[in-house]
């Protein structure tokens, strides 16, 4: 059900200040922005060899990041699990006792589709489950 880790999301309150940290001052390649409007988050794809960091930005008060960067402040949001079928996955997660956020894939970015896990499953830690477009 799950073969790779896709990505690691940092929630950032700005992507123009953190990318001088993350790009000029680690090195890390940046691969692209893009805004998921259904999220309320612009996205930094970084690498780091083959590993993938999201930075996520809140484009409203609103936003599950906005939110999260109020709570706990800039760090680590979540760690995203790469599957083939993200569909198939929930319905293992659900019947595993898996509290799940989403009961259905959703639209995530570069045409992804997506679920989140609930923290309290895999003890205070948010999982994301990703599909990448075929």
């Amino acid at each position: 059900m799950i073969d790779a880790l896709h990505h690691i999301g940092v929630a950032v309150r700005s992507l123009d200040e953190s990318l001088r940290h993350w790009v000029d001052g680690l090195g890390l390649v940046l691969q692209g922005i893009e805004e998921v409007p259904t999220e309320k988050v612009r996205v930094a794809i970084l690498l780091a060899g083959e590993t993938r960091i999201e930075l996520l930005e809140p484009t409203a008060d609103d936003s599950p990041i906005a939110r999260f960067l109020d709570k706990r402040g800039p760090g680590v949001h979540h760690l995203a699990f790469r599957s083939p079928d993200t569909g198939e996955a929930i319905r293992v997660l659900t019947d595993a006792g898996a509290p799940m956020l989403d009961e259905a894939p959703r639209p995530g970015a570069h045409g992804t589709k997506v679920a989140f896990v609930h923290p309290r499953f895999l003890g205070g830690v948010l999982a994301e489950i990703v599909q990448d477009p075929i």
